[in-house]
């Protein structure tokens, strides 16, 4: 696996059709973006938090280039923390392990690239197998924020989930 920048035009049809219902959307992306996955939107989100906190998007790819994974990174220069917003596995390939070698790789990128001290990123209660996969990891649990957003008759807790340079090295 490497991880590449994101080419919007080259590698948005292969991720937009990751996300087939609405809950697992609204999981991934609390509706920041409109679903079904349309690229419009997408580049429109994608844009407007590179605007706000640097954010730039990337995608994991298999030895021929064929992507299995996403993920947008942003480095808070006043703390020193990094965070990984929007992570997804393309479903295929998902239960093997991928998810976990993408976010150890852009973990480690993260550390070397942008001397973050730690990096950080955000789940809902009401997605345990990616939180299981951060916790694989090394992310652990930083704060909770209880019934922070609601989907249809739900609501889910926000986990901020942390690991600090220094569990890894």
């Amino acid at each position: 696996m490497k991880i590449r920048e994101y080419n919007a035009d080259k590698d948005f049809s292969s991720i937009q059709g990751w996300i087939t219902d609405e809950r697992t959307h609204a999981m991934w992306c609390a509706n920041k973006t409109s679903f079904p996955l349309q690229k419009e939107s997408f580049d429109r989100m994608l844009a407007d938090i590179a605007e706000i906190n640097g954010d730039r998007p990337y995608v994991a790819v298999d030895d021929e280039g064929e992507i299995e994974g996403f993920f947008c990174y942003s480095l808070n220069t006043e703390t020193q923390e990094g965070m990984f917003k929007f992570v997804m596995v393309d479903p295929d390939r998902r239960g093997i392990g991928l998810g976990g070698e993408m976010i150890r790789q852009a973990v480690r990128q993260a550390f070397d690239a942008t001397d973050a001290n730690a990096v950080q990123l955000m789940v809902f209660s009401s997605n345990p197998r990616a939180m299981k996969c951060y916790e694989s990891v090394g992310f652990k649990e930083r704060r909770r924020q209880e019934g922070a957003f609601t989907y249809a008759d739900e609501a889910w807790d926000r986990i901020n989930m942390i690991l600090d340079r220094s569990a890894i090295e």
